[in-house]
């Protein structure tokens, strides 16, 4: 598994560094034929424009090479993050071997093609001007890496923390997913108790609400990345509610849209079990008259993806005790920042969740999941 993942990484790593090699030949190259465009008069011919390319090419041939190793240099210093000063006084030195070294490839070119007396000549006369050329040459080429890895630092540090926020949010998920709400466990087994006394009929269809209900959440083969089809999830539904249907009897009314178009739509796991027993919890228990949770899923007519609507008619609550910064003995909901989460992450970023309430509005949630 582990070589499964690093390979990809290593395919983009590889693919990056080929990019930035190439992006650097490619400004080198630019460089190079703006020197000779610089250079060329047209007028005086053909031989002009050759004076010019043979310059161009025996100016810059060497900062060229050396800007390569300056790379591994800039990289060197950004890990080992010394202080401005001792930055500063580091980057000087630098930029003077540079042009102690560019002197150098010029003096050993020169005395192989015209012999060490005329390189010697050569470096007399250009010796000022090289040193001065070869620091504003360093400048931008480490200001221009410098900028390259703290972009890629950026960018891994980003990835890092999405990573974190996704493995974060599959914790909580498999929590919800390991488990039923105590309470409800609770309650469904006391009011099967007391339903063998009363209906033994009725107790039998109750066990077997409550026996698909196990096994849809303790399905050892589904984890919390897998898709189920929205059908398996509103049954999984239905037999929640008609388990609080013994607890909550009349106080409990249920109004169903649900568009068959739909049905075979796939959707994550346990989505929408949490947001009809906060409805149930904060909404339905809490009110002695009771009250109406709603479901529809819909056809999205613009995108064609999937949307989810489980709401309320109880008493709401603050929208700012839905903040993720509120301490969690003080949110509202179960499982309903495990599910943002969830959304902000899968599907590539592109699912949603709105929650929209109010105090005395009610409590809805919708959802939008995409199919293609």
């Amino acid at each position: 598994m582990d070589s499964l993942i690093s390979k990809p990484t290593a395919d983009r790593t590889g693919l990056a560094r080929r990019r930035f090699w190439l992006t650097y030949a490619g400004v080198c190259g630019l460089s190079w034929l703006l020197f000779v465009l610089a250079g060329t008069d047209y007028k005086k011919g053909a031989w002009e424009v050759w004076s010019a390319i043979y310059e161009a090419s025996m100016t810059l041939w060497a900062p060229m090479l050396l800007g390569v190793a300056v790379f591994p240099w800039v990289r060197r210093l950004q890990k080992s993050q010394p202080a401005v000063a001792s930055l500063f006084g580091l980057h000087t030195l630098a930029a003077l071997l540079f042009s102690a070294l560019w002197l150098a490839a010029d003096f050993i070119l020169a005395s192989l093609l015209f012999g060490p007396e005329h390189a010697h000549a050569t470096l007399m006369q250009a010796a000022l001007w090289r040193t001065v050329t070869g620091v504003f040459v360093y400048v931008p080429l480490a200001t221009g890496f410098t900028a390259v890895l703290s972009a890629r630092q950026a960018r891994a540090s980003a990835l890092a923390t999405a990573q974190a926020e996704s493995a974060l949010a599959r914790a909580e998920l498999a929590a919800i997913s390991g488990k039923l709400n105590p309470h409800f466990l609770f309650n469904t087994l006391n009011s099967l108790i007391a339903l063998t006394r009363k209906d033994a009929r009725a107790a039998e269809t109750a066990l077997m609400h409550f026996s698909d209900m196990l096994r849809y959440v303790l399905d050892s083969k589904r984890g919390v990345a897998d898709r189920v089809s929205l059908r398996e999830e509103l049954d999984f539904v239905r037999d929640y509610l008609a388990l609080e249907g013994l607890r909550l009897g009349a106080r409990l009314r249920l109004v169903w849209e649900i568009d068959s178009a739909t049905l075979d739509d796939e959707i994550p796991p346990l989505t929408l079990q949490p947001l009809v027993e906060n409805c149930i919890n904060h909404g339905i228990t809490p009110s002695v008259a009771g009250g109406c949770v709603s479901i529809s899923a819909r056809r999205d007519a613009l995108t064609q993806g999937l949307a989810l609507t489980v709401q309320d008619d109880g008493a709401g609550c603050e929208p700012a005790r839905l903040s993720p910064s509120q301490p969690q003995a003080q949110r509202q909901g179960i499982g309903l920042s495990a599910l943002r989460r969830r959304f902000a992450l899968d599907y590539e970023g592109r699912a949603r969740l709105q929650v929209h309430t109010a105090p005395g509005a009610g409590f809805r949630v919708d959802i939008w999941i995409p199919q293609t």
